[in-house]
C-alpha cells in the first residue's frame, strides 16, 4: 500500500521550498527594520486559550478546530491562528512588565490548523506570517503596521492591491450597534440561514460575515457601524484615516467588514488582490486592533494591534502575477572525481571548500566524466574542479570557470587551504 499525505495538507518539496525561504527572508528583513522580533509559540494550546480569545460563536471554534483530549485528559487544540497563543505567551511571561520595551513588537511564522473543506488557497494545515504590537493605543501604530504589510507586498513585486478598512469601535459602540443590528435583522429571521439565526442571539455581528447568499441579501441593507461609533472610537478612526492620507496610502472604507474573530476593536483592515485569477481568495492579509484581549486572558489592560497573511495565498498571487522569486545562491564549485583512488581527496576538497564559506557539491555515484560535467552544468556551478588519478599523482587539481571556459591547474594543497584566493582569481578571468 502506498501511503498518502492527510487531506488538506501539502508536501513542500525542494524547488518550491526555496520560494518559501525567499518570502521568509523578505519578511524577516523588513520586520527587523520596523523593530519587530521573532516569537515562537507551541503548535498546540489548551482549548480555552483559543475559545476565550477567538470567541465561542465563531466558525473556528464551533466547526473548524482540531481538538482532542491528551493522555492526561487535558483538552488540547492545534492552533487555528497565531494571535491568541501570542497573547497567552505575553501574559504568561509577563512581557507587559516595566523591564520590557514598549510597545512590545513581535512577529511569527508557522503552520496553523483548521478542519475545513480543502480548496485552492485554503488548506487544513496552512501557514501564516503575522505580527503583533502590544502597549500602544496610538492610531499611528495601526497605520505604520498596515504600511509595513503593504511595503512587504511591494518588496515581493505584488501589484493591484487594495487596502480596505473599517472600525468596530469600543465597548460602548458595540453595545449600541448590537441592539441596532438585532432590531434590523429580527424581522428577517425567516429568510436568514440556520447559522445566522443562532448568531443573531449569540453575536449578531457574526451575521455580517456570513457567506450564505440569502444572508448577504439581508445584510446589504443593515445599518452601518460607523453611524454608532462612540466619540472616542470616532476620534480614533478619524486619526487613522488622516494618517493614511498623510502617508499617501490609498484606502477604502467598508462598513460591513467585521473579520471572523471576536477579539477585534477599533480599526480592522484587509489587503485584497484585484487579480481575477485569485477568485474567492482575494484577501491576502488581514488584521486589526484588539484592546481587550490581553485582559481577557488574565493580563493587565493592554492595547494590541496585529495582522496575519497566508503563505499559500501569497504563492498563489505571485504565480498569478508571473512573479519569479530570486533564486538561491549559486553553487560555487562542483568537484569531479575520476577513479576509485581519488575518493578521499575529493571528499577533502569538497569539505575544505565548504569550510571556507563556499557552496560545493561532488559526485558520489562513481559516474563517468561526461555525466559529472553534465550535472555540474545542470546545477549552474560556477567552477568545476577535476581530480583524476593523473592529477592526484601530480598533486594538482584542474579548475574550470564554466562561464568563461578558462582552465587552470592549481596545487591540491592550495585548493584545500586557500580556496578563496583560487575562487577570486578564477571568477575574474576574461573569456578566452
Amino acid at each position: 500500500m502506498a501511503y498518502q499525505r492527510p487531506k488538506g495538507t501539502n508536501d513542500i518539496l525542494p524547488g518550491e521550498s526555496e520560494k518559501w525561504q525567499t518570502i521568509e527572508q523578505t519578511a524577516r528583513k523588513l520586520f527587523n527594520q520596523y523593530q519587530f522580533h521573532e516569537i515562537r509559540t507551541p503548535i498546540f494550546e489548551h482549548i480555552e486559550v483559543i475559545s476565550r480569545s477567538v470567541g465561542d460563536t465563531t466558525d473556528i471554534v464551533t466547526k473548524e478546530m482540531y481538538d482532542f483530549h491528551d493522555k492526561g485528559d487535558r483538552h488540547i487544540t492545534l492552533r487555528p491562528e497565531g494571535t491568541a497563543p501570542i497573547v497567552r505567551s505575553f501574559v504568561e511571561n509577563k512581557l507587559f512588565g516595566p523591564e520590557h520595551q514598549k510597545p512590545y513588537k513581535v512577529y511569527y511564522m508557522g503552520p496553523m490548523f483548521r478542519y475545513e473543506r480543502p480548496q485552492k488557497g485554503r488548506l487544513r494545515q496552512f501557514h501564516q506570517i503575522g505580527v503583533e504590537v502590544f502597549g500602544s493605543d496610538n492610531p499611528a501604530t495601526d497605520v505604520e503596521t498596515m504600511a509595513m504589510a503593504l511595503q512587504f507586498f511591494r518588496e515581493l513585486g505584488i501589484k493591484d492591491l487594495r487596502l480596505v478598512i473599517n472600525s468596530l469601535g469600543d465597548q460602548e459602540t458595540r453595545t449600541a450597534y448590537r441592539q441596532a443590528l438585532i432590531d434590523y435583522l429580527t424581522p428577517f429571521k425567516e429568510q436568514l440561514s440556520a447559522d445566522s439565526n443562532r448568531r443573531l442571539l449569540e453575536n449578531p455581528l457574526r451575521v455580517l460575515d456570513s457567506k450564505d447568499e440569502r444572508d448577504k441579501a439581508v445584510v446589504a441593507g443593515a445599518p452601518s457601524i460607523l453611524d454608532y461609533l462612540s466619540e472616542t472610537a470616532q476620534k480614533h478612526f478619524e486619526a487613522v484615516t488622516k494618517m493614511l492620507d498623510a502617508l499617501n496610502i490609498a484606502y477604502e472604507i467598508d462598513s460591513n467588514m467585521v473579520r471572523g474573530l471576536d477579539y477585534y476593536t477599533h480599526t480592522i483592515f484587509e489587503i485584497m488582490s484585484d487579480d481575477s485569477k485569485m477568485g474567492a481568495q482575494s484577501t491576502i492579509c488581514a488584521g486589526g486592533r484588539y484592546n481587550q484581549l490581553v485582559a481577557e486572558l488574565g493580563g493587565p489592560e493592554t492595547a494590541g494591534f496585529g495582522f496575519a497573511m497566508g503563505f499559500e495565498r501569497l504563492l498563489m498571487i505571485l504565480e498569478a502575477q508571473g512573479i519569479t522569486l530570486a533564486a538561491q545562491k549559486p553553487l560555487n564549485a562542483y568537484v569531479v572525481s575520476l577513479g576509485e583512488a581519488t575518493n578521499i581527496e575529493a571528499l577533502q576538497i569538497v569539505q575544505s571548500i565548504r569550510q571556507a564559506g563556499f557552496s560545493a557539491e561532488r559526485d558520489v555515484m562513481n559516474r563517468k566524466a561526461k555525466a559529472q560535467f553534465k550535472t555540474a552544468d545542470k546545477l549552474n556551478a560556477q567552477l568545476v574542479l577535476t581530480i583524476g588519478e593523473t592529477e592526484l599523482a601530480n598533486g594538482v587539481v584542474n579548475v574550470k570557470n564554466l562561464a568563461t571556459r578558462v582552465e587552470k591547474a592549481y596545487p591540491l594543497t592550495q585548493i584545500q587551504t586557500q580556496f578563496e584566493t583560487v575562487y577570486q582569481e578564477m571568477m575574474h578571468t576574461e573569456k578566452e
